[in-house]
């Protein structure tokens, strides 16, 4: 054992969400949780050290989908709807980015997720190299799916076949996932059924369960991205079942217009949900029916989707989003509790990009923790186990945030990153951002 984490009260969101007083974590030398349980039962440890912690502790977040390079693009564009947007202001700009452009916006978003209490991102982006390298560097953890695409002005990447082949070879000759306590995994990212052939989607599909990787794809979204694909089959999910991309581990981003027989389609082939109620909403996409999905069997995670398109990429603000909007949705105040919400941003977004390693505090997964502050007035009874829940994910959240491990590095210390500095990531970031802005 290399560390001994101590703290007043940990939530493990782990099976039957289990809050432990005079908390107890321990983290073995290679990253991972030893043993989680109250300070009075903690195996003898004479030789470890104790970090005592005033606060509280819990898994690191999980964000189920997002563009976190695109935060050199942040707010550009900003009023206008999903495909305007997309084709008219996103796709110029993001032509005119190069690797360097993308590391500074993943480096800059790295830490904006860490210091939100996000330890993982599931990234579809291009440039991997770039990605990769940012996230190693920031000490973060990525679930990245390289994106593949066949639209205007990306053929500067190359064709989809060369993007699918790449991610193949890239996992081929490394595996799946690699770097310090594993910080990296890789699978395929098809951008949508309206930017790919169904060749395409067939063929990466294949690909990805060949290799037991994650296939990652934007569906339904909105009324106007798809008028093709509805027409010929009806519907996103029906295509991608007839066309045989569907099995394995698949990751629907999105998923706002859905009808009840695409939900049971979803539901039978196992393809779990990324929701991201904050962009929806933006871009008056709609909003997801993750009340039904949930009842249905999906699985469903949390995403903030792109920094240009979401802008926030505060995970605590997405939960609070979607337990409000399927309230309303419902007409019950009841319909996602503090808890769910809770758990919808750490295990059961893992359990949606299938990882069965982090998510939670329990032992053999990774030892991504996070500290939250409990001095502040938003606890008004930190020691009710309800009342600390539903405090900390209705008015606590991101900016409670003290500090964060990743496979048992501390990658934050009262609340700045401990890899790299700080303000120089903010100012490379708006260096590109000033470039692009003046050429466009």
């Amino acid at each position: 054992m290399s560390l001994r984490l101590a703290a007043a009260v940990a939530l493990t969101c782990g099976k039957g969400f289990p809050v432990v007083r005079d908390a107890v974590v321990d983290v073995d030398d290679a990253g991972r949780i030893a043993w989680v349980g109250p300070r009075a039962e903690a195996p003898a440890a004479p030789s470890t050290p104790v970090r005592e912690l005033p606060g509280l502790l819990m898994p690191g977040l999980v964000n189920t989908h997002c563009h976190t390079p695109m935060s050199v693009l942040r707010g550009m564009g900003g009023d206008l709807p999903l495909m305007s947007w997309l084709q008219d202001v996103m796709w110029p700009a993001e032509g005119m980015l190069d690797d360097d452009d993308v590391r500074a916006g993943m480096l800059a978003g790295c830490v904006e997720h860490l210091r939100s209490g996000c330890t993982t991102s599931t990234e579809m982006y291009f440039f991997t190299d770039a990605v990769i390298d940012a996230v190693l560097t920031a000490g973060s953890r990525v679930l990245l799916t390289p994106g593949i695409i066949a639209a205007p002005g990306w053929d500067r990447l190359g064709t989809w076949q060369e993007m699918r082949d790449d991610v193949s070879a890239r996992i081929d000759a490394g595996g799946l996932r690699f770097g310090p306590g594993e910080r990296v995994e890789l699978g395929y990212g098809p951008h949508s059924a309206y930017t790919l052939s169904p060749e395409a989607l067939t063929t990466i599909a294949e690909a990805a369960r060949a290799r037991g990787a994650l296939m990652h794809v934007h569906v339904a979204e909105s009324k106007q991205e798809d008028v093709a694909q509805r027409a010929a089959y009806g519907s996103v999910p029906a295509e991608l079942r007839e066309i045989g991309a569907l099995g394995g581990r698949v990751l629907a981003a999105h998923s706002v217009q859905l009808s009840d027989a695409d939900i049971a389609l979803l539901a039978d082939a196992g393809v779990a949900v990324a929701h991201c109620p904050g962009s929806n909403a933006k871009l008056a996409a709609g909003v997801a029916r993750v009340l039904d999905l949930r009842r249905a069997g999906v699985r469903v995670g949390l995403g903030t989707d792109g920094p240009a398109s979401g802008d926030d990429q505060d995970l605590w603000l997405q939960a609070r989003l979607a337990g409000m909007l399927a309230r309303i949705d419902a007409g019950d105040a009841a319909a996602l509790t503090a808890a769910d919400l809770l758990l919808m941003a750490t295990r059961d977004g893992a359990e949606a990009i299938g990882r069965d390693d982090i998510g939670a505090l329990e032992p053999g997964r990774w030892a991504d923790l996070v500290h939250v502050d409990l001095d502040d007035s938003v606890f008004v009874a930190p020691d009710d186990d309800a009342q600390l829940v539903s405090n900390l994910v209705w008015a606590g959240g991101a900016r409670l945030v003290k500090d964060v491990w990743v496979a048992g590095e501390q990658v934050l210390a009262d609340t700045e990153p401990t890899r790299v500095d700080r303000a120089e990531t903010r100012a490379n970031l708006r260096a590109v951002s000033a470039r692009l802005r003046a050429a466009l």
